[in-house]
């Protein structure tokens, strides 16, 4: 995951660097999740928010999957 510009949207990509979706901020608490590309399929039935924070929405992802959902090395403040 990493931080765009705005500072209310973050794109996700899988270890390959293929785009899986983004996760926006829509106001204070509200995280919503994203899907697309190949996670489109991957994230079938995903609960898309909204979350109460990034991270619970890292979690969500995570949970869905089965897999790792972090932000890239140096980033860990939302």
């Amino acid at each position: 995951m990493t931080p765009t510009d705005d500072g209310r949207t973050w794109n996700l990509t899988d270890l390959l660097g293929r785009s899986m979706g983004r996760i926006t901020e829509a106001s204070a608490s509200q995280f919503t999740i994203h899907p697309e590309g190949h996670a489109s399929e991957t994230m079938t039935g995903i609960d898309r928010g909204p979350f109460a924070s990034l991270d619970a929405a890292l979690a969500a992802i995570e949970k869905h999957t089965r897999g790792v959902c972090r932000r890239n090395p140096g980033e860990d403040q939302p």
